[in-house]
């Protein structure tokens, strides 16, 4: 089985782990020369307000992918995973009613992706039990093996 493509799920807590997500994503896809896809998922009110906040000339015909492109996150990831010299593109999804987590494993199966990365924080049994993981619900539900990045 090879390497060509390496999904990573950028959300908008992945801030102060970005840095981290980008070296991980390229040191696991640039000897493999595999391409990465960064991927965004969007609720309805996220995508709304960014659309907005992007100044769109025709808001009525931008889609999830279009605002993904142009989200802070996904184009410091993409400066990053440019200057390593690794092939990407971009990917937005609304979760339309279904978990973050639920839209990332779609979208690993759309891309046909052979690794995904996410990012994460520690956190105890009882507070994932409570609030839920988005990167917890894509390790056991991933159709394909998942590297989590843990930021401090």
């Amino acid at each position: 089985m090879g390497l060509d493509t390496v999904l990573v799920a950028v959300g908008d807590k992945d801030k102060d782990r970005l840095e981290a997500l980008a070296a991980t994503a390229a040191d696991i896809a640039e000897p493999a020369g595999a391409t990465v896809e960064l991927a965004h998922v969007f609720t309805e009110e996220e995508y709304e307000r960014a659309k907005d906040q992007l100044d769109f000339d025709d808001q009525s015909e931008v889609t999830p992918a279009e605002v993904a492109k142009r989200y802070v996150t996904i184009r410091e990831m993409g400066d990053r995973l440019d200057e390593a010299g690794v092939r990407f593109g971009w990917h937005g999804s609304l979760s339309n009613g279904t978990s973050e987590g639920e839209r990332i494993v779609e979208l690993a199966e759309t891309v046909d992706a052979d690794l995904i990365v996410v990012g994460g924080r520690k956190r105890s049994p009882a507070g994932k039990a409570i609030f839920g993981s988005t990167a917890q619900e894509v390790m056991l539900n991933s159709p394909c093996p998942v590297t989590f990045v843990r930021g401090d």
